[in-house]
């Protein structure tokens, strides 16, 4: 049934403004999320076949090409939907599959301790997402570090592809100092006005030793 032909106090969203949010059923709030039928079929259809098929603790771990693959659901609704989604989760603060959260050098050093103790040096770069989450990890370069073997395209081609909005560069030096030389810095440097070319922010730069580190 379509939702103009519902007697008035039914209707989600007049049952919403009326009630408040807390009291209206899955449905008729994903009813509201959705808006408006599609073809052959009606709202009301559409937001049940979606909690058929994905319980309700479910919802929030769907993705776009899993919610575009639903009948009656659209490029634009799903963006609508998964933006709700969003909100809901950073609001709750629910984590991504249990990804880390790093919000600090020492929560990036946690997740770089095979540098410690490596003989050569590795220029490792975390990619993280809009909460701070570790998405991804590469190894970008292994051997002595200079401008012309960490190039901005290996660094941000996996942010790209794995959506980061941050990234954190990081190496070790296995000879044991930490202090920041002519070439770190121009690296560092040259990343950072890639990265903001693609809108892509270099949190981090830290040179990583067996006993210590230095966020430059």
């Amino acid at each position: 049934m379509k939702i103009k032909n519902l007697p008035k106090h039914e209707r989600p969203r007049e049952k919403l403004i009326e009630k408040g949010a807390i009291n209206l059923k899955d449905k008729e709030l994903m009813m509201i999320l959705i808006g408006s039928g599609q073809g052959n079929l009606s709202v009301d259809e559409i937001a049940g076949n979606i909690l058929k098929k994905y319980p309700t603790k479910k919802l929030l771990s769907l993705g776009y090409k899993e919610l575009a693959k639903i009948k009656g659901i659209g490029p634009s609704k799903a963006c609508l939907i998964l933006a709700a989604f969003e909100l809901t989760k950073r609001a709750l603060e629910v984590e991504d599959n249990n990804l880390p959260t790093i919000n600090s050098t020492k929560d990036a050093v946690a997740q770089l301790q095979e540098l410690r103790t490596a003989k050569k040096e590795h220029f490792v770069v975390l990619y993280l997402n809009a909460r701070n989450q570790l998405v991804h990890k590469e190894t970008i370069s292994i051997g002595t570090l200079n401008a012309n073997l960490v190039h901005p395209r290996e660094v941000f081609k996996p942010a790209i592809e794995n959506f980061a909005v941050s990234i954190i560069i990081a190496h070790n030096h296995p000879s044991g100092g930490a202090e920041a030389s002519d070439d770190d810095i121009e690296i560092a440097e040259e990343l950072k006005k890639a990265g903001k070319l693609l809108g892509i922010d270099v949190s981090y730069n830290i040179i990583i030793t067996k006993d210590n580190f230095l966020n430059y």
